[in-house]
């Protein structure tokens, strides 16, 4: 049996508690490298094999998983933030059912939803944003064409950028064309909820700038739209009065 966890974001005690549960009983741990605080580490039970994915090929990784199983053993695939984000794990999956490998997924906490509390941040204001974007600029990992920064900048939604850093002034560019204005807030969050945590506010205009100033060119997410914005937003209907007296009317 294979468990798919999300560590969460970076934050020991980020991890859900079904995941520190299946990190105590496993008999065999691979884990994500350097994306993955390694304090987690500190759940597995005495005489539990631990691997660092870093250094293995998928096949290396599937090997032992394949070798544990056929000892009855349990494995954890301990991946950064939520194992269905850019984690890479349908590969693995496809190659688990080719051998008859049962398992199964624990969710995470994804690097937005760290920086998002980080920021004390809601994403979907009335009157602002309902959609949030998940997405990144694309490298060796190609993107569809529908999915390019531009395209989905002219949503002008709330959008979160993964894996980008590295190319903050083409990000910035690319956003800029597709519709987002240059005083757009966005913020860069680097290794969000992590101890080493460093949060910088800007706009979509001082991108790249921002991320010059601060070093930051690698494991940031970079969060873009109005919802940003220090502004008191709109009141929602979720507990306007009015509303609710006449749910209750409704249901009399």
């Amino acid at each position: 049996m294979v468990d798919f966890v999300g560590a969460g974001t970076g934050a020991v005690d980020l991890i859900t508690v079904r995941g520190k549960e299946l990190l105590e009983r496993a008999d065999v741990i691979i884990y994500a490298g350097s994306l993955v605080n390694p304090a987690l580490l500190d759940h597995a039970k005495e005489g539990c094999q631990i691997y660092n994915s870093a250094q293995m090929t998928l096949e290396e990784i599937v090997a032992v998983m394949r070798e544990a199983d056929r000892q009855g053993k349990r494995t954890v695939r301990l991946h950064t933030g939520d194992p269905s984000l850019y984690g890479a794990i349908r590969e693995q999956m496809d190659r688990l059912d080719d051998l008859g490998i049962a398992y199964e997924t624990c969710p995470g906490v994804s690097a937005c939803f760290g920086a998002a509390a980080s920021l004390d941040l809601e994403y979907t204001l009335p009157g602002v944003s309902q959609s949030l974007i998940i997405t990144r600029m694309e490298g060796r990992t190609p993107t569809p064409e529908s999915e390019s920064i531009e395209s989905l900048a002219a949503h002008k939604a709330s959008m979160a950028v993964y894996l980008s850093a590295g190319r903050m002034r083409e990000l910035q560019e690319r956003l800029l064309r597709g519709g987002y204005d240059h005083d757009t807030p966005a913020a860069i969050v680097y290794k969000a909820t992590w101890p080493e945590e460093k949060v910088c506010r800007c706009t979509v205009g001082t991108l790249a700038d921002e991320a010059e100033k601060n070093g930051i060119s690698k494991t940031a997410v970079v969060l873009i739209g109005g919802a940003l914005a220090k502004e008191k937003a709109r009141r929602s209907y979720l507990y306007d009065g009015y509303v609710k007296e006449q749910r209750r009317k409704e249901k009399a």
